[in-house]
């Protein structure tokens, strides 16, 4: 996993992409889809996670 996964950021760290690739997402449109509570649910996605990918959604647009 220490490279990128879709248009995942790799700054998000390692458990959290294997998290979020367990469940079939690997793009920051399909983590859009997703509120903070279900990803906080997701073992290995901590507040730093979260606050990165919210970053990149709003970045790209997303949200």
């Amino acid at each position: 996993m220490a490279g990128r996964v879709g248009d995942l950021p790799k700054a998000i760290g390692n458990p959290a992409t294997r998290a979020l690739v367990s469940q079939g997402i690997t793009t920051l449109a399909q983590v859009a889809a997703l509120s903070e509570a279900e990803l906080h649910a997701l073992h290995g996605v901590g507040p730093k996670a979260i606050r990165i990918l919210a970053e990149a959604i709003a970045a790209d647009g997303h949200r």
